[in-house]
């Protein structure tokens, strides 16, 4: 839907967006034609002197503008034209430099999210006022997309607040808080969120006669930086001094993989000494070669998914139940993390166990989740403690028989877990949810205990839970469509990303990275250097190597995990000698203080070189070719992706995709497994993993999906599109047997 646009008797205009149809606003080409025609109008109205002052607003509870229409921006990614997008960026770029510059003021009114475009445009203007709603969020997260703010984001935000600000914004990607946006100077006035409107309005008719700034905003409102300050931020030295810091700082956290930050420090360096149509033809340039670029490609059809998996039958009119009291049976750093995202999120949760300190260390955790929250300035003291107050503990069932819904958390062992839940069954009401955390243990066994399995489903949260944005929502033989609704609806109103899977050994992700760590242990076995093995993979663009990250999982519970996929699956996943050796060696990682690294108060410190003695091996290794010991662990992963596909745990390739990626840290620049997988050519995988079966062994036989695909020319993603149901792929599956 359009924006309107009418003009009060003091002439002070207000252009309002709304779509009723949308969560929130957004600036699509049907939105951004009419804002051009408004715009035109403005222009004339200003020029006969019955427009006085612009007011730009949201008539959206909770949203001003979320941003640019992301789907327009992939069609043009998968063109992969850069004439095509450097056009449309001028378009945009040519209406918000029509804004900054009518004869009259103009005033953003943001309240709720203001995102990308919708920053941008706020940008155009001449003032910016915020409400004090501790949910407004100000930002420019394009770098996360692999793009840059080209429609005046990266020309205008720095010559506004400075640059050390305005590149702490954009090469982040994360949006600022009420408090610092004003601290900064983004935003000029705050005003209380109940009189927002009316205050805007004043706003709006105390600055008629001010002539239009083009987004600079009133005189002596801009912060005072002091002495080091202006001298960052203020002299060419002092400007090549940040932009060379914040080089050294993307190149370390990004290891060059993604170029959008790279390409923001390049325009920002060009641009500050130019006029502002010269540094619009930097931004447009530049965002002409990113959004073809294979990384931009990839990190906007990872967008696309999360979207599609928060959108899914559970968002609207489905059978999703709501959830308003949760209990956590389980109270270690698991439960605990589980009840502080709940809590977050305004649901009231009771933790139960059977120890005291059990419990108060489940509660110590959640307020030290929240505390560092506060420490970092992302919630407010007084709003921590009020959603900790909504977390309670004890020993016994009192209010867990009020929950909407149940986790169990406790110890991985089935006959404990049976035992907990079928007390849990007794105490909840008929139309309670009941869900196990279990990342192994097969939901359909546990079902078989309960009266009610159709109530009963997996809700597998991975550590630590307040960072970890995947849920695997595991859908049982017997669980009712409903159950998995509701379930993967409250993933979504946590924050989270619901993937549905069927019951299977591992489920999906640690099926897949359970493989991958013990391909690891055979390259060990082969006498690899460890540090070498995790260079490699983290130069592939993994978060951390494998075996830094057995010392995370804890080398008891990788070997626990280990011993069931090795029961399910037989030799294709027998544990490795090496991995084997250590789990029996009593090192049990970060979490002990000694495993293939040496740790101190949970930091790692060093390399400890005598785990080779404890794996029964000589200290003396080899360094491995960096791309066949990748391949191996990767191309590893895809041929069991596969295999799952085959077997029918998840539906689709893009599940597969986004269960890795949120997951296990799967290089979001590359996509997702299969993805990758597709891009590098289906024919060209098969080839290696065949000759790594020859090398190596039967570990990695093909599988018949991947044979299948290389062999006719498809790819993951054409024989498992999303959206596909169980149905749909049990048929295939069935076709393909």
């Amino acid at each position: 839907m359009n924006p309107r646009f009418e003009i009060d008797a003091d002439g002070v205009g207000r252009i309002v967006f709304e779509d009723p149809g949308l969560a929130h606003n957004i600036l699509t080409e049907q939105v951004l034609e009419g804002l051009d025609g408004i715009v035109a109008q403005a222009g004339d109205d200003a020029r006969a002197g019955t427009l006085r002052a612009l007011l730009v607003e949201s008539a959206k509870p909770g949203s001003f503008i979320a941003g640019a229409d992301v789907t327009a921006i992939a069609a043009i990614a998968e063109i992969g034209d850069r004439e095509i997008a450097i056009g449309a960026v001028r378009a945009g770029q040519a209406l918000f430099q029509r804004i900054a510059e009518l004869p009259v003021p103009t005033v953003a009114a943001i309240h709720g999210i203001c995102l990308g475009g919708g920053t941008e445009l706020a940008l155009a203007c001449d003032y910016r006022v915020c409400d004090d709603d501790d949910r407004t969020r100000v930002g420019l997260p394009e770098v996360q997309l692999g793009i840059l703010p080209a429609w005046g984001g990266t020309t205008r935000l720095p010559r506004l607040v400075g640059l050390r600000a305005a590149l702490g914004l954009m090469l982040t990607g994360k949006a600022a808080r009420v408090s610092k946006a004003r601290r900064i100077g983004l935003v000029d006035r705050v005003f209380p969120r109940q009189q927002f409107r009316e205050r805007s309005v004043e706003f709006a008719r105390s600055v008629v006669g001010r002539a239009g700034s083009g987004g600079r905003g009133p005189a002596g409102t801009r912060r005072r930086r002091g002495i080091s300050g202006w001298l960052l931020d203020g002299t060419p030295p002092g400007r090549a001094v940040v932009l060379r810091t914040a080089r050294k700082q993307v190149l370390k956290r990004t290891r060059g993989h993604y170029p959008a930050p790279l390409k923001i420090l390049g325009v920002v360096r060009k641009g500050l000494g130019r006029s502002v149509a010269a540094s619009l033809e930097l931004e447009a340039k530049a965002a002409g070669e990113l959004v073809v670029s294979p990384q931009c490609r990839n990190l906007l059809f990872l967008f696309q998914l999360r979207e599609g998996a928060r959108k899914g039958p559970w968002a609207e009119g489905g059978r999703a139940a709501p959830v308003g009291r949760m209990a956590v049976i389980g109270a270690g750093q698991m439960g605990g993390g589980i009840a502080q995202v709940a809590a977050y999120n305004d649901i009231r949760v009771r933790m139960k166990d059977v120890r005291h300190e059990a419990v108060a260390g489940g509660l110590a955790h959640a307020r030290a989740i929240f505390d560092g929250a506060v420490k970092r300035r992302s919630l407010r003291r007084r709003e921590a403690m009020r959603r900790m107050g909504l977390i309670s503990g004890g020993l016994d069932y009192a209010g867990v028989g009020q929950a909407d819904l149940v986790v169990e958390a406790v110890v991985e062992r089935m006959d404990v877990k049976k035992a907990v839940l079928k007390e849990v069954e007794a105490v909840v009401g008929p139309d309670a949810v009941v869900a196990t955390n279990t990342s192994s243990l097969s939901v359909d066994e546990m079902a078989s205990v309960l009266e009610r399995p159709g109530r009963f489903a997996g809700m597998h949260f991975f550590g630590p839970v307040h960072r970890m944005p995947l849920v695997e929502v595991v859908r049982g033989e017997k669980t009712d469509p409903g159950t998995i609704e509701t379930i993967a609806a409250l993933v979504v109103r946590m924050g989270k990303v619901p993937v549905v899977t069927r019951d299977g050994p591992g489920f999906l992700v640690n099926r897949v990275l359970g493989l991958a760590l013990n391909e690891a242990g055979h390259l060990l076995d082969e006498g690899c250097d460890a540090e070498a093995l995790d260079r490699i993979w983290t130069d592939f663009g993994m978060p951390m190597g494998p075996c830094r990250l057995i010392d995370e999982v804890g080398m008891d519970i990788a070997r626990h995990a280990g011993d069931a996929l090795a029961q399910a699956f037989g030799e294709r996943l027998a544990p490795s000698a090496s991995l084997v050796a250590l789990g029996e060696s009593g090192r049990l990682g970060r979490k002990a203080g000694r495993g293939f690294y040496l740790y101190e108060r949970g930091k790692k410190k060093g390399f400890d070189n005598t785990v080779y003695a404890d794996m029964g091996q000589s200290s003396r290794r080899v360094s491995p070719d960096p791309a066949r010991a990748c391949d191996r662990i990767v191309l590893a992963m895809v041929n069991e992706a596969a295999r799952i596909l085959e077997d029918g745990i998840v539906g689709s390739a893009a599940d597969v995709d986004l269960g890795m990626v949120m997951g296990t840290g799967f290089p979001p620049f590359r996509g997702g497994l299969l993805r990758y997988a597709d891009d590098r050519g289906l024919g060209e995988v098969l080839g290696v993993v065949e000759g790594f079966s020859s090398e190596v062994g039967s570990r990695f036989q093909p599988s018949p999906l991947l044979v299948e695909l290389a062999q006719s020319g498809q790819t993951f993603h054409d024989a498992f599109p999303a959206g596909r149901g169980d149905s749909e792929s049990a048929a295939v599956r069935g076709g393909r047997a």
